[in-house]
């Protein structure tokens, strides 16, 4: 029987399966911090597992190379969700990142992260040999800009940073030349300090008045532990009261950061605080140690990819992954000033779990037409 164009011949031998396995174990763990966290969000979490899985299948069955043929229809989707949001979606806390249809809200800023990455590969393996052209670069800002610019307006500047973090790493394994790394290096580090520098002053225009709290807080946690920086402070010590092996999920301790309110919505930017908390040093690292193992396998597909658009759809995704990761536990281990991002596989949030299990199905697509070596 033919086969349509959109799918191929597959192996199974090929079929990552310890990808899958990785990725549902945590999120089967992410189900039972959430349900810890907050019980009503529970079976949500489970439906949007569901649904992830079932979308990972059915994406990787279809050729990714058929799907960047598309790659231009796929932009313009992203930037018309990205704008919709803008105009009709609800604004919520002083943001605009959801869009409500009725059954369930929808954040376009989530699934724009993954179809992002498919266009920037297909772009970046057309340009594969004039990629550190300054036309083809000026290209590149442009088109990563327009994007970047309607998430940002939300606003959301840390899913912009983390967006950007990815667009910059997937030009990297396309072949920037270090020559041309080390000249913005030379120019980005000054320009971020002198930013710095005129964030933290009283009458600055550039950040709204909580992102400025928020660096402040940061940087002066003593002056700010009663206001933007008492959920950081609060998680540190959730994170530390577990100990090695936590109190367990579901404890009724009143003085847990969830059964206290020391920290609002902990489902979903601050689960890692519930999982230090509950499940203690071991339950930590065993999160940690899953986050990192589906990192190395996404680039281990994509190190065997037939070719450049696959290897950096595989980085992408996985540097999307790590990038999230850290950034998440960062802000929980008060590393990093207080942002909202979400905890790979493990938040509550049913936009994030189903398009990064979208982004797993298309590395297990490349996974399945691997390099043929002579």
């Amino acid at each position: 029987m033919r086969l349509p164009r959109f799918t191929k011949p597959y192996h199974l031998k090929d079929y990552k399966f310890n990808l899958v396995v990785l990725v549902i174990a945590l999120s089967i763990l992410g189900v039972l911090a959430v349900g810890s966290a907050k019980e009503v969000y529970q079976s949500r979490q489970i439906v949007g597992m569901i649904i992830g899985i079932i979308a990972m299948v059915i994406v990787s069955l279809i050729d990714y190379v058929w799907v960047l043929n598309f790659y231009w229809i796929i932009y313009v989707f992203v930037v018309l969700i990205l704008g919709a949001v803008l105009v009709i979606g609800d604004k919520v806390n002083g943001a605009t990142r959801w869009i409500d249809l009725g059954f369930t809200t929808f954040q376009p800023s989530e699934l724009a992260k993954i179809l992002l990455i498919l266009f920037f590969a297909k772009f970046i393996m057309m340009h594969a040999e004039d990629i550190n052209d300054k036309v083809t670069l000026i290209k590149y800002a442009i088109l990563s800009a327009i994007p970047l610019a309607l998430i940002i307006v939300e606003p959301n500047l840390s899913t912009t940073i983390c967006t950007a973090l990815v667009i910059c790493l997937m030009i990297y394994i396309g072949g920037l030349s270090y020559k041309f790394i080390g000249t913005v290096l030379l120019i980005l580090v000054p320009v971020a300090i002198i930013f710095l520098s005129i964030v933290v002053q009283p009458d600055q225009k550039l950040l709204k008045d909580y992102q400025q709290k928020r660096i402040l807080a940061f940087l002066e946690p003593e002056k700010y532990e009663s206001d933007e920086a008492y959920q950081q402070k609060n998680s540190v010590m959730a994170i530390g009261s577990g100990q090695l092996t936590g109190k367990g999920l579901n404890n009724n301790t009143t003085t847990s950061v969830k059964n206290g309110n020391f920290i609002s919505e902990p489902q979903t930017d601050f689960i890692f605080a519930i999982i230090g908390e509950e499940l203690g040093f071991v339950g930590s690292c065993i999160v940690v140690a899953l986050l990192l193992l589906i990192v190395i396998q996404c680039i281990l597909v994509g190190i065997r990819s037939q070719d450049l658009a696959g290897r950096i759809i595989c980085c992408g995704v996985g540097g999307l992954i790590g990038f999230q990761s850290f950034i998440n536990i960062g802000v929980a281990s008060k590393l990093l000033p207080n942002t909202g991002v979400p905890l790979p596989f493990v938040s509550y949030g049913l936009t994030s779990l189903v398009s990064l299990y979208v982004g797993i199905g298309f590395v297990l697509n490349v996974g399945l037409q691997p390099k043929k070596y002579q």
